[in-house]
Protein backbone atom coordinates (compact mmCIF):
# COMPACT_ATOMS: atom_id res chain seq x y z
CA UNK A 1 0.00 0.00 0.00
CA UNK A 2 1.26 3.48 -0.86
CA UNK A 3 2.38 5.80 1.92
CA UNK A 4 0.86 9.21 2.57
CA UNK A 5 4.01 10.78 1.12
CA UNK A 6 3.75 8.74 -2.09
CA UNK A 7 0.05 9.55 -2.42
CA UNK A 8 0.68 13.23 -1.70
CA UNK A 9 3.25 13.39 -4.49
CA UNK A 10 1.18 11.36 -6.95
CA UNK A 11 -1.97 13.42 -6.38
CA UNK A 12 -0.07 16.73 -6.51
CA UNK A 13 1.36 15.75 -9.88
CA UNK A 14 -2.04 14.51 -11.11
CA UNK A 15 -3.66 17.81 -10.07
CA UNK A 16 -0.92 19.73 -11.87
CA UNK A 17 -1.43 17.67 -15.04
CA UNK A 18 -5.18 18.35 -14.84
CA UNK A 19 -4.53 22.08 -14.37
CA UNK A 20 -2.58 22.09 -17.63
CA UNK A 21 -5.23 20.11 -19.51
CA UNK A 22 -7.83 22.10 -21.45
CA UNK A 23 -10.27 19.19 -21.09
CA UNK A 24 -9.99 18.82 -17.32
CA UNK A 25 -12.82 17.77 -15.06
CA UNK A 26 -13.21 20.42 -12.34
CA UNK A 27 -14.41 17.94 -9.71
CA UNK A 28 -11.51 15.57 -10.33
CA UNK A 29 -9.08 18.50 -10.18
CA UNK A 30 -10.45 19.73 -6.86
CA UNK A 31 -10.49 16.27 -5.33
CA UNK A 32 -6.90 15.57 -6.43
CA UNK A 33 -5.61 18.84 -4.96
CA UNK A 34 -7.43 18.36 -1.66
CA UNK A 35 -6.47 14.68 -1.43
CA UNK A 36 -2.83 15.61 -1.98
CA UNK A 37 -3.06 18.22 0.79
CA UNK A 38 -4.67 15.66 3.08
CA UNK A 39 -1.91 13.13 2.52
CA UNK A 40 0.79 15.76 3.06
CA UNK A 41 -0.85 16.59 6.41
CA UNK A 42 -0.32 12.98 7.46
CA UNK A 43 2.89 12.06 5.66
CA UNK A 44 5.71 10.93 7.88
CA UNK A 45 8.49 13.50 7.75
CA UNK A 46 6.39 16.08 5.89
CA UNK A 47 7.72 19.59 6.27
CA UNK A 48 6.06 22.96 6.60
CA UNK A 49 7.16 23.53 3.01
CA UNK A 50 5.24 20.43 1.86
CA UNK A 51 2.12 21.69 3.63
CA UNK A 52 2.54 25.23 2.26
CA UNK A 53 2.94 23.93 -1.28
CA UNK A 54 -0.20 21.84 -0.99
CA UNK A 55 -2.12 24.92 0.19
CA UNK A 56 -0.59 26.86 -2.71
CA UNK A 57 -1.84 24.23 -5.15
CA UNK A 58 -5.36 24.34 -3.69
CA UNK A 59 -5.30 28.15 -4.06
CA UNK A 60 -4.18 27.83 -7.69
CA UNK A 61 -6.88 25.27 -8.48
CA UNK A 62 -9.63 27.45 -7.04
CA UNK A 63 -8.26 30.53 -8.82
CA UNK A 64 -8.18 28.72 -12.16
CA UNK A 65 -11.77 27.62 -11.56
CA UNK A 66 -12.76 31.23 -10.79
CA UNK A 67 -13.67 30.56 -7.17
CA UNK A 68 -12.27 33.53 -5.28
CA UNK A 69 -13.26 32.79 -1.66
CA UNK A 70 -11.61 29.34 -1.39
CA UNK A 71 -8.64 30.59 -3.47
CA UNK A 72 -8.11 33.38 -0.93
CA UNK A 73 -8.51 30.97 1.99
CA UNK A 74 -5.86 28.57 0.72
CA UNK A 75 -3.51 31.37 -0.37
CA UNK A 76 -3.70 32.89 3.13
CA UNK A 77 -3.07 29.48 4.67
CA UNK A 78 -0.03 29.04 2.41
CA UNK A 79 1.35 32.38 3.58
CA UNK A 80 0.66 31.54 7.24
CA UNK A 81 2.59 28.30 6.92
CA UNK A 82 5.52 30.02 5.18
CA UNK A 83 5.66 32.73 7.84
CA UNK A 84 5.34 30.20 10.69
CA UNK A 85 8.66 28.53 9.88
CA UNK A 86 10.82 30.69 7.61
CA UNK A 87 13.87 28.49 8.17
CA UNK A 88 11.96 25.38 7.00
CA UNK A 89 10.95 26.65 3.55
CA UNK A 90 12.85 27.17 0.33
CA UNK A 91 13.57 30.66 -0.96
CA UNK A 92 10.84 30.36 -3.60
CA UNK A 93 8.03 29.37 -1.21
CA UNK A 94 7.30 32.84 0.16
CA UNK A 95 7.26 34.56 -3.26
CA UNK A 96 4.87 31.87 -4.49
CA UNK A 97 2.64 32.46 -1.45
CA UNK A 98 2.51 36.10 -2.53
CA UNK A 99 1.75 34.98 -6.09
CA UNK A 100 -1.16 32.88 -4.81
CA UNK A 101 -2.57 35.89 -2.97
CA UNK A 102 -2.17 38.13 -6.02
CA UNK A 103 -3.94 35.59 -8.22
CA UNK A 104 -6.75 35.01 -5.70
CA UNK A 105 -7.36 38.74 -5.26
CA UNK A 106 -7.38 39.17 -9.04
CA UNK A 107 -10.05 36.46 -9.32
CA UNK A 108 -11.99 38.25 -6.57
CA UNK A 109 -11.87 41.45 -8.61
CA UNK A 110 -9.79 43.31 -6.02
CA UNK A 111 -7.23 44.93 -8.30
CA UNK A 112 -5.63 47.01 -5.53
CA UNK A 113 -4.85 43.99 -3.36
CA UNK A 114 -3.84 41.93 -6.39
CA UNK A 115 -1.30 44.60 -7.40
CA UNK A 116 0.07 44.85 -3.84
CA UNK A 117 0.69 41.09 -3.65
CA UNK A 118 2.04 41.07 -7.19
CA UNK A 119 4.57 43.76 -6.21
CA UNK A 120 5.55 41.78 -3.11
CA UNK A 121 5.96 38.62 -5.18
CA UNK A 122 8.15 40.40 -7.73
CA UNK A 123 10.34 41.96 -5.03
CA UNK A 124 10.73 38.66 -3.18
CA UNK A 125 11.32 36.86 -6.46
CA UNK A 126 14.33 39.02 -7.24
CA UNK A 127 16.05 37.38 -4.26
CA UNK A 128 15.63 33.83 -5.59
CA UNK A 129 19.13 32.61 -6.42
CA UNK A 130 18.11 29.68 -8.62
CA UNK A 131 17.45 31.05 -12.10
CA UNK A 132 14.96 28.32 -13.05
CA UNK A 133 12.88 28.98 -9.92
CA UNK A 134 12.98 32.72 -10.57
CA UNK A 135 11.91 32.26 -14.21
CA UNK A 136 9.05 29.99 -13.14
CA UNK A 137 7.79 32.61 -10.67
CA UNK A 138 8.08 35.40 -13.23
CA UNK A 139 6.11 33.34 -15.76
CA UNK A 140 3.36 32.69 -13.20
CA UNK A 141 3.22 36.37 -12.27
CA UNK A 142 3.01 37.37 -15.93
CA UNK A 143 -0.17 35.34 -16.46
CA UNK A 144 -2.16 36.94 -13.63
CA UNK A 145 -4.92 38.95 -15.25
CA UNK A 146 -5.91 42.19 -13.50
Amino acid sequence: MATDRELGIELFNKAWALLESPERDADELLHCAHASAYHWMHAEGATVANRARSEWQCARVYAVLGRAEPALHHARRCLELCESAPDEIEEFDLPFAYEALARAHAVAGDETQAREWLDRARAAGEKIADEDDRILLEADLANITL
